[in-house]
C-alpha cells in the first residue's frame, strides 16, 4: 500500500461520567475503504467527531497526510480534505440540488446568483461521479437515496482526501445501495480514502478492504476483510457468539384470541383497503420495499395520520382513534422508525423520556410522585440493560441503541397491550439487536402483541409468527412463518395490483 493518508494514535476522550475512548488507534490508506464497526457506545461516533473537529481529543495524536492534524471545527476539517456523510441527512429540501451542493460557494453574476453557472458546475460534478441527477431539481422531490448521492457529491466537490460514511445504507433500497457502492468504488479508484461505518455485516464483505473493531471505547483489532468471517467480526465486537437463526414455526396457538382487527383501512395513496388481524402473544411482521406503505399504515392505526375510512377493533370492541393519545388510551404504543423526530426528546433526561407517556399515572393531586417514577425507571433501565451513567443523563449523550431501549422502556412503563415496532433495530449493532430480539420474545411470552415493521428480511424471518407483505400501499400477501422465505416475501413485495 501507499503511505498512510491518516493515522490516529492513542486517542483518548472523556465526557462527564463516560470514558468514551481509551487509547484508540486507527489508520487509513489512499483509495482504501476501511470499515469501522462496534456496538453502539463503542466509541465510533466519538472518534469520527474528533477527526472532523466536532470534539477535541484529550490526548493522543492525529497525523493527516504526514502532518500533525487537530481540526477545531468541521469547516476546518473539510477545508483540509476530510468530510463526513451523517446517517441523518443535513440538507435544505426547499433548495435545488445545485444550490445545496454549492451553498456558501455560489457562482455570482455581480450581486446576483448565477443559476446557469451553478447548474453547469453541478452537472460537471455529476458527470465525474457518474450520477444521473438533475441539478435544477428541488432536493425535497428526490428519494432518500438520491438525496444521499447529492450529499456525497457535495462532499466530493471539496476535493476530499478522506470521506466518512456513517450508516449510509440505513434508509436505502437494494438498488440504491448498489448505486452507492458503484460510486464508492469509483472514488476509491481516484484515491479517495473512505471510513465506512455500518452495522450490516453483509455490506462489510462487499465493499471494504479492512475492518477495525472497537469495543467499550477500546481498540480490539484491525483485520483484512478477505481474511475474517462474519462470526469472527461479531465475536470481536461483542465478545460472545450471537445466533440469528430464522424461526421455523409460529409460537402462537391456533385458538389464540384476536387482540386487534383492522378492516378496510384507508389513508391516502399509501394505505389502501388494509385488512389484517393481530393475535394475543403474536409478532406480526410487516415486510415490503421502501415506500410500500408499512409506516403509513402504522401511523394511520396509531392516529398520527388521519384515516379516511375503516374500522379498528380492539378486544372485540370497535374504537375510534383520531390521535396518538386515543391510541395510547386504547393500549397501543408506537416505536417510530425515526426515533429522534418522533420517539425521544434528546435534551431531556433518561427518566423524563422513559416516563413521558405515563406522567398522568404518577400524579398525586397536583404533585408528581418522583420517588415512584425514579424506582420504575430504574427497574426498566436495568431490565433493558441501558448503558447510562445515571437516570439524569441527557438522552443525546447516549448511543443510538441505548436511545432505542429508552423508547421501549417508555411503552413498557405505560404497559400498553399492543406494541408497534417500526424498524426497531435500524442503526443499532448486532449486540443491541440481539437484546431487543430477546426482549420482544419476552414481551409476547408475557401476553403482549407486537406489529414489527422491518426492511431486513433476516429480521422478519427470525422474529415473526406471521408475515404481512405490502406493495404500493396494498397488502399483497400473508404468510405463516413456516411457509416464509426471502424469495416468497420478495415475490409479494414486488407484486403490483
Amino acid at each position: 500500500m501507499n503511505e498512510k493518508v491518516l493515522s490516529m494514535v492513542g486517542i483518548d476522550k472523556r465526557f462527564a461520567g463516560v470514558h468514551a475512548l481509551k487509547g484508540v488507534n486507527f489508520d487509513l490508506y489512499p483509495g482504501e475503504v476501511h470499515a469501522l464497526i462496534g456496538e453502539n457506545g463503542a466509541g465510533k461516533s466519538t472518534m469520527m467527531k474528533i477527526l472532523t473537529g466536532i470534539h477535541q481529543k484529550d490526548s493522543g495524536e492525529i497525523y493527516f497526510q504526514g502532518k500533525l492534524f487537530n481540526p477545531k471545527n468541521p469547516k476546518e476539517a473539510l477545508s483540509m480534505g476530510i468530510g463526513i456523510i451523517h446517517q441523518e441527512l443535513n440538507m435544505m429540501e426547499h433548495l435545488t440540488v445545485a444550490q445545496n451542493i454549492f451553498i456558501g460557494r455560489e457562482s455570482m453574476n455581480g450581486i446576483f446568483l448565477d443559476e446557469k453557472a451553478l447548474n453547469s458546475r453541478a452537472k460537471k460534478l455529476f458527470e465525474r461521479l457518474n450520477m444521473d441527477i438533475d441539478p435544477k431539481e428541488i432536493l425535497g422531490n428526490l428519494t432518500v437515496g438520491k438525496q444521499q448521492m447529492v450529499e456525497i457529491a457535495k462532499a466530493v466537490s471539496h476535493d476530499l482526501k478522506v470521506l466518512i460514511l456513517d450508516e449510509p445504507s440505513a434508509a436505502l433500497t437494494e438498488t440504491e445501495i448498489n448505486d452507492l457502492f458503484i460510486i464508492m468504488r469509483d472514488l476509491s479508484c481516484k484515491d479517495v480514502a473512505m471510513i465506512y461505518i455500518s452495522h450490516r455485516m453483509d455490506e462489510i464483505n462487499r465493499i471494504t478492504d479492512r475492518v477495525t473493531v472497537l469495543r467499550d471505547g477500546q481498540f480490539v483489532g484491525t483485520r483484512n476483510t478477505s481474511e475474517i468471517t462474519k462470526d469472527e467480526i461479531i465475536n470481536m465486537m461483542v465478545g460472545r457468539v450471537i445466533y440469528e437463526d430464522p424461526k421455523t414455526k409460529s409460537n402462537v396457538s391456533k385458538d389464540a384470541e384476536t387482540i386487534l382487527k383492522v378492516e378496510n383501512l384507508n389513508a391516502g395513496r399509501m394505505v389502501q383497503n388494509i385488512n389484517f388481524e393481530l393475535k394475543k402473544g403474536e409478532i406480526l411482521g410487516f415486510a415490503g420495499l421502501m415506500g410500500a406503505g408499512r409506516t403509513e399504515t402504522a401511523r394511520a392505526l396509531f392516529g398520527a395520520d388521519e384515516k379516511e375510512s375503516g374500522r379498528i377493533v380492539i378486544n372485540g370492541r370497535e374504537v375510534d382513534i383520531k390521535t396518538p393519545m386515543d391510541a395510547v388510551a386504547h393500549g397501543i404504543g408506537y416505536l417510530s422508525e425515526d426515533r429522534k423526530r418522533y420517539g425521544v426528546a434528546v435534551e431531556l433526561s433518561v427518566t423524563e423520556n422513559s416516563i413521558m407517556a405515563s406522567y398522568d399515572d404518577y400524579e398525586t393531586g397536583l404533585l408528581i410522585n418522583e420517588k415512584r417514577i425514579s424506582q420504575i425507571t430504574n427497574n426498566f433501565v436495568s431490565k433493558l440493560k441501558v448503558k447510562t451513567p445515571s437516570l439524569t443523563q441527557l438522552l443525546k449523550n447516549l448511543s443510538g441503541g441505548n436511545q432505542q431501549k429508552v423508547v421501549i422502556a417508555k411503552w413498557l412503563i405505560k404497559d400498553t397491550e399492543i406494541l408497534i415496532f417500526d424498524e426497531p433495530t435500524r442503526g443499532i449493532d448486532v449486540g443491541a439487536k440481539s437484546e431487543i430480539y430477546h426482549l420482544m420474545n419476552e414481551l409476547v411470552n408475557e401476553g403482549k402483541s407486537i406489529i414489527m415493521i422491518s426492511s431486513e428480511l433476516t429480521e422478519i424471518l427470525r422474529m415473526s409468527d406471521r408475515v404481512v407483505v405490502m406493495c404500493e400501499g396494498k397488502i399483497t400477501g400473508e404468510l405463516d412463518i413456516k411457509d416464509a422465505n426471502q424469495e416468497e416475501i420478495m415475490k409479494y413485495a414486488t407484486m403490483r395490483n
